[in-house]
């Protein structure tokens, strides 16, 4: 394979393989990259959509390259989602995303790639997502953090 001695580009693919791996452990998804794929992309791409804009922003300056390049794919900043952008909605968007075979527990899943955001940025990042949210979505991002707590992955 050739590298363009850049760590962060020739590393990148690797990044996205830890983080597709986690998904699949804490989601007991063996063997089902290309499902945790599809879910890191679905939950990042409605994470980034249901924040203001500024914090969208702020929260990719602390993504890795391959995992930034995933959260901006597609998007158009000036088609905002309407409001409330609560729970329900943010988890629907998700779900739509898995036609052919849905998820078990939305909430479950929702809160794995939380999970992962939590331990691979900074706790002041996540908070201002956070509160930057719903009050419905920020539960989720708390049942993450007790997640974490507890010894997830």
């Amino acid at each position: 394979m050739t590298t363009t001695g850049i760590t962060a580009l020739d590393h990148g693919p690797q990044v996205v393989a830890e983080w597709l791996n986690e998904i699949c452990r804490e989601l007991d998804w063996a063997g089902r990259k290309p499902r945790a794929y599809m879910l890191l992309r679905a939950t990042l791409h409605t994470l980034r959509d249901f924040l203001p804009l500024d914090e969208a922003v702020d929260l990719s300056a602390q993504l890795p390259v391959m995992v930034r390049g995933i959260y901006f794919e597609g998007w158009d900043p000036s088609k905002t989602v309407p409001r409330p952008r609560d729970k329900t909605e943010f988890l629907d968007r998700i779900e739509a995303h898995f036609t052919k075979e849905a998820l078990d527990d939305p909430e479950a899943a929702v809160c794995a790639v939380f999970g992962l955001l939590r331990r691979r940025t900074s706790t002041g990042e996540i908070e201002d997502v956070a509160h930057a949210m719903h009050k419905s979505l920020r539960e989720l991002w708390e049942m993450s953090n007790h997640r974490v707590a507890m010894g997830g992955v």
